[in-house]
């Protein structure tokens, strides 16, 4: 899981900007929000304009560099901050992976253009080249002594090069870099919008009401669906061939497309990734941004929910403070975000905050201003 990231010179963040997700209270409730002392529920909250969405991307950046999984490319232009004089982004990521710390860094001169890579395991430093200085890497994992170690291209990263041309050697160390590429191979960001854009776990475009079908999931859509509130009955259909997801009424069905509002199908869209979380081992990582941009509040605490039950990490950004609450999570678990600095409740107030208090009410009272 990621227990810390920083980046700087990139997109809106101009000077360093740390996203420390180690830093959490001793509460004694939800305690399933916390895993191993590290956020796994995070919920973001910011004024337009602070960088929530831009977060997401930064910390997506990594899955460009090391996998061939989705990425929209158009959102990685004007890469540099235009107000930093530095013609390089720097991202920093620390994990707990196989009860090991790992650390990875990076520099690049845009999306695809890196100049210098940084890999640790416990303080160990495994991996490293800075093309300022050589082509020359250094590469120290069990296996590699006979891999070419000069690295030319400038739009193949280091790890990515080790990743694709190495037969490792069965030991620790090696073990947890393999399950760093496992858990980079399958980090997911989407957004609760109708443009169905995301990056990573798969590569293409997605048919959503498709997959649903070709998934036999269409009778557990629709208890999905109605646990929402959004009362219907839904079937699948033959037209020229091709399956269609339909509402059934009576004896009469609509093509679900056709009349759905913007909200169920934000909804189905959720639900599409929800197979794929409900999977033992299929999601490591989840960022969802305006996670809750058609929901009414109580559809966005039995999203949460939802997501909870799977066990898998999640930040998710919105402007909802209905579901700012210590009945849904803890207030380690949710953060302010700024231009220059990310803070969570407990962190930004002297007060002790216990489970009875209304954090909402709180922060709608100017509490966490500290």
């Amino acid at each position: 899981m990621i227990t810390k990231f920083s980046v700087t010179n990139f997109k809106g963040f101009n000077q360093e900007f740390i996203f420390d997700l180690k830093n959490t209270n001793g509460y004694n409730f939800n305690k399933a929000s916390i895993k191993d002392g590290v956020v796994n529920n995070a919920l973001v909250y910011g004024h337009n304009g602070v960088g929530k969405s831009n977060l997401g991307l930064a910390l997506f950046d990594i899955v460009g560099q090391l996998t061939d999984k989705n990425i929209n490319q158009h959102e990685y232009d004007f890469y540099l901050n235009a107000n930093n004089n530095s013609d390089l982004a720097t991202f920093r990521y620390e994990l707990l992976l196989n009860n090991s710390i790992v650390v990875y860094e990076y520099e690049k001169k845009d999306n695809k253009t890196v100049i210098s890579e940084k890999f640790f395991i416990n303080d160990n430093l495994l991996a490293s080249i800075d093309k300022r200085n050589s082509e020359h890497a250094k590469i120290n994992f069990k296996g590699t002594e006979n891999l070419k170690k000069e690295l030319t291209n400038n739009n193949l990263s280091l790890l990515k090069y080790i990743k694709n041309n190495s037969l490792l050697d069965e030991n620790k160390e090696n073990s947890t870099l393999l399950e760093f590429y496992n858990f980079i191979d399958k980090m997911l960001l989407f957004r609760s919008l109708e443009d169905k854009k995301y990056i990573g776990l798969e590569v293409g475009a997605v048919s959503v009401q498709q997959d649903i079908i070709n998934r036999k999931n269409v009778p557990d859509l629709e208890l999905f669906l109605n646990k929402a509130g959004i009362k219907c009955n839904l079937s699948v259909i033959k037209e020229f061939d091709n399956d269609i997801l339909t509402f059934k009424f009576g004896d009469k069905t609509i093509p679900f497309a056709e009349i759905a509002s913007q909200g169920t199908k934000a909804l189905a869209i959720f639900y599409f990734w929800l197979q794929r979380l409900k999977e033992n081992s299929v999601v490591s990582f989840l960022f969802i941004d305006e996670f809750d941009a058609f929901y009414h509040h109580e559809l966005s605490e039995i999203i949460i929910e939802e997501l909870k039950e799977t066990g898998v990490q999640f930040i998710l950004t919105t402007h909802n403070t209905s579901v700012m609450s210590n009945d849904l999570l803890r207030p380690d678990c949710y953060f302010l975000m700024y231009k220059d600095s990310i803070k969570s409740l407990a962190k930004s107030t002297n007060k002790e905050l216990r489970e009875a208090h209304n954090i909402e009410k709180m922060y709608k009272a100017g509490s966490f201003d500290v």
